[in-house]
């Protein structure tokens, strides 16, 4: 299976229009206001009416209420990636949505990826993030765990991995982890929140070549 990409925390046509160009098979956008790549659902909304059907539109999302999670499917989004501290129940309650969920889970050590049995049957996919520092962004830090963590551990759904990605080493996760879905949202800028496209480009090419 060809590796997939995922370029997350997008806010301008430009960048949303090479990630496209470049073969991303998903783009992400990021409704949380303490990150500096938060969009209104206003903004989204006309970023993802440029977007073909046959990518997959992300919703980022932190402990969403009702209210929110409403507006942001209104956008056009095809999928809830969820980062917060949401519970398989509250997970359960999200199903009524005809929309792809995902669930973030923190991995420092091996035992963290055992929280993703958790979720078998109510999530559709599992995204192993870096665990950052208390009192921080959730993700999208530049931050990486210990790959090796990965091997021979039986995934309960299908996954996706994240953390500290860029051109360099994509392959090289690729590789270690036998990710064949890889998510980049730091790596691929140049300041916190500001998407670059020869480095979406630069990913999009190393990916593809792995």
């Amino acid at each position: 299976m060809q590796l997939q990409t995922k370029i997350c925390g997008l806010s301008d046509a430009q960048t949303v229009d090479a990630a496209i160009a470049g073969g991303a098979a998903w783009l992400g956008f990021v409704f949380y206001p303490k990150s500096p790549r938060d969009l209104t659902t206003e903004q989204a909304a006309a970023l993802i009416s440029r977007t073909p059907g046959g990518v997959g539109k992300a919703a980022v999302l932190v402990d969403p209420d009702d209210m929110l999670v409403e507006r942001v499917v209104a956008t056009g989004v095809t999928a809830l990636q969820l980062h917060g501290h949401e519970s398989p129940a509250r997970l359960a309650e999200l199903r009524r949505y005809p929309l792809e969920l995902w669930k973030a889970v923190p991995v420092r050590t091996r035992q963290d990826l055992d929280v993703a049995k958790l979720y078998r049957g109510v999530a559709d996919r599992i995204l192993y993030d870096a665990r950052t520092p208390a009192g921080t962004l959730p993700g999208g830090m530049g931050l990486r765990f210990d790959w090796t963590l990965l091997h021979g551990f039986v995934h309960p759904l299908p996954w996706a991995l994240s953390g500290g990605l860029d051109a360099a080493n994509v392959a090289d996760a690729a590789r270690s982890t036998g990710a064949r879905l890889i998510d980049v949202s730091s790596g691929v800028e140049s300041a916190p929140g500001v998407k670059n496209v020869d480095k979406i480009t630069a990913f999009l090419q190393a990916a593809a070549q792995s």
